[in-house]
């Protein structure tokens, strides 16, 4: 069993900045992707970023591209996501997921494992 645990959500102003952090813990893998989602109310779940664990190949939504940075501290199991320079239109929950393996997915169903999310409010 794999456990995922998210943090560092708040409201925040435009233009502000927020760091998220997901903690791994539980059953371990020697490489696997660890995704970033987010869902805004009455809105599908949407990709974000993805890092792997090893390598560290990154890969991020065109609409937060310069924006939002995912790193990893793997001595921590720990997947942060650095949101700089937020929108309002950033507002949702958001979601860290691991998938075991080497792929590099950015489909919600391709992840195995998600924690319970951390509302991101980003205020006019």
């Amino acid at each position: 069993q794999v456990q995922l645990v998210e943090s560092g959500g708040g409201l925040v102003q435009v233009g502000g900045s927020l760091r998220l952090s997901c903690v791994v813990s539980g059953r371990t893998f020697s490489t696997y992707a660890m995704g970033w989602f987010r869902q805004a109310p009455g809105k599908e779940r949407e990709f974000v970023a993805v890092l792997m664990r090893s390598g560290g190949s990154v890969d991020y939504a065109d609409s937060v591209k310069g924006r939002f940075t995912i790193s990893r501290d793997n001595a921590k199991n720990t997947v942060y996501l650095q949101m700089d320079s937020l929108k309002p239109e950033d507002t949702a929950v958001y979601y860290c997921a691991v998938r075991p393996g080497i792929i590099k997915p950015t489909m919600s169903s391709d992840y195995d494992y998600w924690g319970q999310g951390t509302q991101v409010t980003v205020s006019p």
